[in-house]
C-alpha cells in the first residue's frame, strides 16, 4: 500500500483523548481551521446564528445569509423530542427474527454530521434516494439544527420533505449502523429492539452512542432487550430466514470467545439456525462483514474481490466460505465478485478501504457507494446484473470512507412490521 492521501477526517479529532500530554489542546485548535469545533458546545441557537453558520461553511446554495435568515423564521422545522429519562418498556421473553434488508422498509434512520459541512451533501444525497420509497428519520444533537438541515434539503430541491422526520436524539458521531437500534419482529409481528454494548472508538466519548438505541425504543414506545456480547450493526447480516453472517472481528472484544459461545448468546435474542463467520480484514479498524460482503438476496452473496492488497488471502477466503457453505435452507450460493479499488494511507497514518459492498437496500432501490473511479461502472453493472428489478442509485463517498465506512455504515433500517 503506497499511495498516501490527504484527505478530509470525519472523525471529532478535538474531542479524541492522545496519548501525549498537552497535544488535545494543540489538536483543538488546529482542528477549529476545518472543524466547526465551537458549535459542538455552542450550537447555532436563532435563525440568525443558524443563517450564519451555514453561510460560513459553505451550505446555502443560491441563497444569501439574510434570505436563509428569512426562511430559518418563517419556516421553523418540526422536531420530535425524545428524553433520555425515559426507559423502554421489557420485550416478553424468547428470540425475535431479525428481517434482510430486501424486506419492507419503514423508515431509515441518519445521524447528520453537523460538525462535518463536507458531509452535508452526502446526507442530503441518501435522503433524497430514500425519500421516494420511505421516509427518513434524522437525529439532530439538539432541536435547532433541524430548521438548518431543512432548508439545506429544501435548497437542493431533491428530496421529499414530507417524508422527512427530525427527532431530537444525541448522539456522538454519525455511524449510526453500528450503534443504533436493531429492530427484530416478535411471534406477533410487532417490533422489539436488542441493543448491545457499544463501546468501539475507545478514544472518543461514546455515551451518547451507546445510549441511543434504548432511548430511540423509548421514543416509539417499543419495547426493548440487551444483548451482553459486543457486536456493532455492521458486523451483523441476516437474510431474515434463519442465516446470519458475521466477521471473526467478535473476537477483538474477547479472544476467549469461540463461535460456539457466540451462536449460543445470538439464540437468546435471534430466531436463526445457522451463524456463518467469515474472515475479518486487516489494518482495518472496524473488522466488519460489511466491508467485505453484500447480500442481494438469501442465495446471492457480493463480494469484494481479492486484489493484490495484503488483503487478498483474507477477501479470497471469504469468497470461498460462501462458494463452500449454503444457506440455513441448505440451498447453495451464487457468489459474485465486486470491483476492489487500491487501498490508501489518509495523512500517512489510517488505512482506508473503499468498499462497493457497503451498500443499503430499502424497498427495492439499492444505494451503491461510489468513489470517482473508473471501476464505479463496474460496480454498478454488477449490482445491475444482480438486481434487474431494483433502482440504482450511486452515492459519492470519496469523503466520508477516510472515515472507515460508507452507505451502509451511515444508515440503519427500521423493518415494517404488521
Amino acid at each position: 500500500m503506497s499511495e498516501f492521501r490527504f484527505g478530509y477526517i470525519p472523525y471529532p479529532l478535538w474531542r479524541r483523548r492522545w496519548p501525549i500530554p498537552g497535544l488535545q489542546p494543540l489538536v483543538r485548535q488546529a482542528c477549529r481551521l476545518f472543524y466547526p469545533v465551537r458549535a459542538d458546545t455552542n450550537p447555532p441557537a436563532t435563525p440568525r446564528q443558524m443563517a450564519r453558520y451555514l453561510a460560513r461553511w459553505h451550505l446555502l446554495v443560491e441563497m444569501d445569509e439574510r434570505e436563509a435568515r428569512r426562511c430559518l423564521m418563517e419556516n421553523p422545522a418540526a422536531v420530535e423530542l425524545s428524553r433520555a429519562d425515559r426507559e423502554p418498556a421489557a420485550a416478553p421473553p424468547g428470540p425475535v427474527r431479525l428481517p434482510a434488508q430486501w424486506e419492507p422498509v419503514e423508515t431509515v434512520l441518519l445521524s447528520w454530521p453537523v460538525l462535518y459541512p463536507p458531509l452535508w451533501a452526502l446526507h442530503a444525497q441518501l435522503t433524497e434516494a430514500i425519500t421516494p420509497v420511505a421516509t427518513v428519520t434524522i437525529c439532530v444533537p439538539r432541536p435547532t439544527w433541524a430548521s438548518g438541515i431543512r432548508l439545506y434539503l429544501a435548497q437542493r430541491g431533491l428530496a421529499d420533505l414530507n417524508r422527512v422526520r427530525f427527532v431530537y436524539l444525541p448522539t456522538n458521531d454519525i455511524w449510526i449502523r453500528d450503534y443504533g437500534p436493531m429492530t427484530g419482529l416478535n411471534d406477533a409481528g410487532k417490533p422489539v429492539v436488542v441493543h448491545a454494548p457499544y463501546d468501539a472508538l475507545p478514544a472518543y466519548p461514546q455515551s451518547l452512542d451507546d445510549a441511543m438505541p434504548v432511548r430511540w425504543a423509548a421514543h416509539q414506545q417499543i419495547p426493548a432487550r440487551a444483548l451482553s456480547l459486543h457486536i456493532e450493526g455492521g458486523n451483523l447480516w441476516s437474510d431474515g430466514a434463519g442465516t446470519l453472517i458475521m466477521s471473526s472481528a467478535f473476537q477483538r472484544h474477547d479472544r476467549s470467545l469461540t463461535v460456539d459461545a457466540v451462536t449460543e448468546q445470538l439464540r437468546a435474542m435471534f430466531k436463526f439456525e445457522k451463524l456463518i463467520v467469515t474472515p475479518h480484514l486487516d489494518e482495518e479498524e472496524t473488522g466488519h462483514v460489511d466491508l467485505l460482503v453484500k447480500l442481494a438476496d438469501a442465495q446471492t452473496v457480493l463480494v469484494t474481490a481479492p486484489g493484490e492488497s495484503i488483503n487478498a488471502g483474507n477477501l479470497a477466503r471469504a469468497a470461498d466460505v460462501f462458494r463452500t457453505e449454503t444457506n440455513a435452507q441448505g440451498q447453495p450460493y451464487r457468489v459474485l465478485e465486486l470491483p476492489t479499488l487500491p487501498p490508501y494511507y489518509n495523512w500517512g497514518v489510517y488505512p482506508v478501504w473503499r468498499s462497493y459492498a457497503n451498500a443499503l437496500t430499502v424497498n427495492r432501490r439499492v444505494l451503491v457507494p461510489v468513489y470517482g473511479h473508473r471501476m464505479d461502472d463496474e460496480a454498478l453493472a454488477i449490482y445491475g446484473a444482480v438486481l434487474p428489478d431494483h433502482d440504482l442509485i450511486p452515492i459519492d463517498c470519496g469523503v466520508v470512507i477516510n472515515g472507515g465506512g460508507a452507505v451502509h455504515c451511515l444508515t440503519r433500517e427500521i423493518p415494517a412490521c404488521s
